[in-house]
């Protein structure tokens, strides 16, 4: 079970950054060129914040479920003194769940917004800072294919 959700989690990054990317070309090419908000800006970015809800919480389960993650927490102190277990224990996981946040608000702040061009704005701002937590949080030494 382990492995199949360590696989998943591995190939559903590469859906949220392709569909981060989709939705910034979306928010900016809408604002630079003054055009409407249409469904597929909605689309866009409803397609980002779901890949971004189903990639955390596989990563939620992957927390409950790793054996790297439970050693690492029955002893703190030498966990820290790993690159790599901090980076997974203090930095992946809280900036990932800010990423949840931030691809929320940009959603819900486009959707509010009274104009198209405060749509497009709130988007990009939003989906911009999503991404760059996700490109910080993402632990790029790992595999970038994990194969069954």
């Amino acid at each position: 079970m382990y492995s199949f959700i360590l696989i998943l989690h591995n190939w559903m990054r590469w859906v949220v950054v392709l569909a981060g990317v989709y939705a910034l070309v979306r928010a900016y090419s809408g604002l630079l060129s003054r055009r409407s908000w249409t469904p597929a800006d909605k689309t866009a970015g409803t397609l980002f914040s779901v890949s971004v809800d189903i990639q955390f919480l596989l990563g939620l389960i992957l927390t409950f479920l790793s054996p790297l993650v439970a050693a690492a927490m029955g002893n703190l102190p030498a966990a820290m003194q790993s690159d790599e277990l901090r980076h997974i224990l203090v930095e992946h996981i809280p900036l990932m769940l800010l990423a949840v946040v931030f691809v929320h608000l940009g959603a819900i702040g486009a959707r509010r917004a009274s104009d198209d061009r405060s749509r497009f704005r709130r988007a990009g701002l939003w989906f911009t800072l999503t991404v760059l937590i996700l490109l910080v949080a993402i632990p790029w030494w790992r595999p970038l294919l994990r194969l069954p």
